[in-house]
Parts: structure tokens; C-alpha cells; sequence
């Protein structure tokens, strides 16, 4: 009895081989996570700005409904409580990159008053769907 529990106790520790199988094992592992976790992060961003600029696009709606005219800017939202705040662009962290397009002429030539009739994102990035955040 004493000689084969002796023989087993000898044998601590793992092998080389092993070891280095156990860690090709998990650099493969993490080799196709990462991308994945990337991919997820990217997804979750563009909700985020698809939710910013619904909820701005919505106050500015709401601004105009009550106001007949389109705020000159969107401090202005802020300021008459259409939004709690201004939101930072997911991509650019910015408050500053909000690119902000001016209402068009109407077939008879008349401008809607005011200054801001749409917003869009200031990245350079293309979305995963192929369309560039500046025209979401």
C-alpha cells in the first residue's frame, strides 16, 4: 500500500507540454472573443445614437409645435426644458460635434423660421450597416 500512494505523490505539478497547450488553448479562446466583444461594444454605440437623435429630432419637433418656429440652437432645447440635457455623440464623445442642418425653402420660397430643423452625428465613422453616422 505505502509504495503505490508514494508513487502517486511524486507526480506534482504539470508538464511543459501541458502548460503550453492549456495556454494556445486560451489564447484561442480569447483570439475570437475580442472581436466579438468589439462588434458588441460598436452595436451598442449606434443605439445609443440612433436613441440621441430620435429624442433631439423629437424635441425639436415638439420646440416647433409650440413655438412655430425651430430653435436657433440646441442649448435652446436645454434651456426650455426639451431635453434634460444635451447628449455627448457616442462615437465622438463630444457635446460639440452635433452637426445641425437648416430648414429647407418651401415650394413657395418661405423658410421656416429659426435655425435648426435636423441634427446629425460629427463622426467620420461608417456604421456596421455601411452608411456613415453623419447621415443617420
Amino acid at each position: 500500500m505505502d509504495m503505490n500512494s508514494s508513487r502517486f505523490v511524486d507526480n506534482k505539478g504539470f508538464t511543459l507540454i501541458e502548460l503550453l497547450i492549456v495556454m494556445t488553448i486560451i489564447g484561442i479562446l480569447a483570439s475570437i472573443s475580442v472581436p466579438s466583444y468589439q462588434r458588441s461594444t460598436i452595436k451598442a454605440r449606434e443605439a445609443v445614437l440612433m436613441e440621441d437623435l430620435y429624442q433631439m429630432r423629437r424635441a425639436i419637433d415638439a420646440y416647433f409645435a409650440d413655438n412655430a418656429q425651430y430653435p436657433e440652437s440646441l442649448e435652446d432645447l436645454v434651456d426650455k426644458r426639451y431635453l434634460r440635457g444635451l447628449p455627448r455623440d457616442p462615437f465622438t464623445r463630444s457635446l460639440e460635434t452635433w452637426e445641425t442642418v437648416a430648414p429647407e425653402p418651401t415650394e413657395e420660397g418661405d423658410i421656416a423660421p429659426g435655425g435648426i430643423f435636423d441634427v446629425k452625428s460629427g463622426s467620420e465613422l461608417v456604421g456596421l450597416n455601411g452608411v456613415p453616422y453623419r447621415e443617420w
